[in-house]
């Protein structure tokens, strides 16, 4: 029968022998990470000392990692960036924009923290001391650096550079309390009128207004979609004669480092693709959009530049800004538009149908985001407490 093999990073039995000038030899054999029998021995003037000393030496043996990356744990945090990184570049399955966001964050929030520092120096106190630092100025920009920093490490620990993740155990980040801003109905109107007005060219602010925005603002309006996702509707994604109406979100405008803006062709998630049929005043914003716009190619982009490249989200947010700054309204962004969608659909019908229509999976997004809570209590109650504790004559 043959002999068991010992496990990887122990040793068998210690053996000796005369090293000669009252020197004495211990010695054993020592299965590395490669799975290779090595022997390993030490010298001391005694079998005691001898032996303490080998096991001095295998107990630094075991600390030893296999070399499998470019990294180890004595490796600066500046490494273990680039080296996650370009693990998630060759992954490929994220998108250019949230490769750039994760970079951002990690090279702006994180690196400037601990860019002195070995991998094997960073434990749970260092990094739990400096999300709690960092969550005094943002709570957002704590929760972005975490994110970052969980999965830098963890990419660590899972290629063997690091026995555990130190992320797995700092304090939970504990957010602000606020409440999801919405427009109501006299609001939304008001934002419509400022709007029209500057598009009839009297502001002296900015360029000369090409008639977009107010039709934009329609469609966030009667779609629930995010801006980049208006700004991706293509000529083949409108049925203007269905009954009713209808839009597909099926993509979004992006735009990578060293890369012009682009259509995405899917959504902020591929799994948020929806069809939308549309309200009236959107179906009319519509149809007064295609009136003007001469391709009927079936890419053609409803919302585009004068070349009929894709609008920068960006510069739509400023030229909104800007509308909204003549009429003295500040603080609405595209991003209100559709809480204020997601909050009129669930005070009329339902969280879930809120849910659907803003492509979320999950209804608890909506609630937590998009929502404006109504304090308003039923006042039906006034009734049933009536009934209940009326004096008695």
């Amino acid at each position: 029968m043959a002999k068991p093999r010992i496990p990887i990073g122990t040793f068998g039995e210690i053996g000796f022998r005369n090293g000669g000038a009252g020197k004495v030899v211990a010695r054993t054999r020592y299965r590395d990470w490669d799975g290779a029998l090595r022997q390993v021995q030490a010298t001391a003037t005694s079998k005691t000392a001898a032996e303490r000393k080998l096991k001095s030496k295998l107990a630094e043996r075991q600390l030893l990692q296999p070399s499998f990356t470019s990294i180890t744990a004595d490796s600066g945090f500046g490494a273990l960036v680039d080296y996650w990184l370009e693990d998630l570049a060759l992954e490929g399955h994220l998108a250019p924009s949230t490769l750039e966001s994760y970079e951002w964050y990690m090279r702006n929030l994180v690196l400037p923290a601990f860019k002195d520092l070995t991998l094997r120096e960073i434990g749970v106190a260092r990094c739990d001391r400096f999300l709690k630092q960092l969550a005094r100025d943002s709570y957002n920009k704590a929760r972005q650096a975490r994110a970052v920093m969980r999965m830098a490490f963890a990419l660590a620990v899972r290629h063997e550079v690091l026995p555990r993740n130190p992320m797995d155990h700092v304090s939970k980040l504990r957010k602000p309390p606020s409440d999801p801003t919405a427009l109501n109905a006299v609001e939304v109107n008001a934002v419509r009128a400022a709007i029209a007005h500057w598009e009839l060219g009297l502001s002296a602010f900015g360029p000369r207004p090409d008639g977009q925005l107010g039709l934009m603002v329609e469609v966030m309006l009667g779609t629930s979609a995010r801006i980049g996702e208006v700004l991706a509707i293509r000529r083949r994604d409108i049925d203007i004669a269905g009954a009713p109406p209808s839009i597909r979100i099926a993509g979004t405008v992006v735009r990578a480092k060293g890369v012009p803006y682009h259509r995405q062709d899917h959504p902020k998630t591929a799994r948020s693709r929806r069809l939308v049929a549309l309200p009236e005043f959107a179906a009319e914003a519509v149809r007064r959009r295609l009136a003007v716009v001469d391709s009927h190619e079936p890419d053609m982009l409803l919302f585009s530049s004068r070349e009929g490249t894709p609008l920068s989200p960006a510069n739509v947010r400023r030229q909104l800004r800007q509308a909204l700054k003549v009429a003295g309204i500040e603080g609405v962004t595209p991003h209100m538009l559709r809480r204020s969608v997601a909050t009129a659909i669930h005070r009329r019908a339902s969280v879930d149908l809120a849910a659907e229509l803003l492509g979320h999976t999950d209804p608890k997004v909506t609630i937590q985001h998009y929502i404006k809570r109504n304090e308003m209590v039923n006042p039906v109650t006034a009734g049933l407490l009536d009934q209940a504790f009326a004096k008695d004559d």
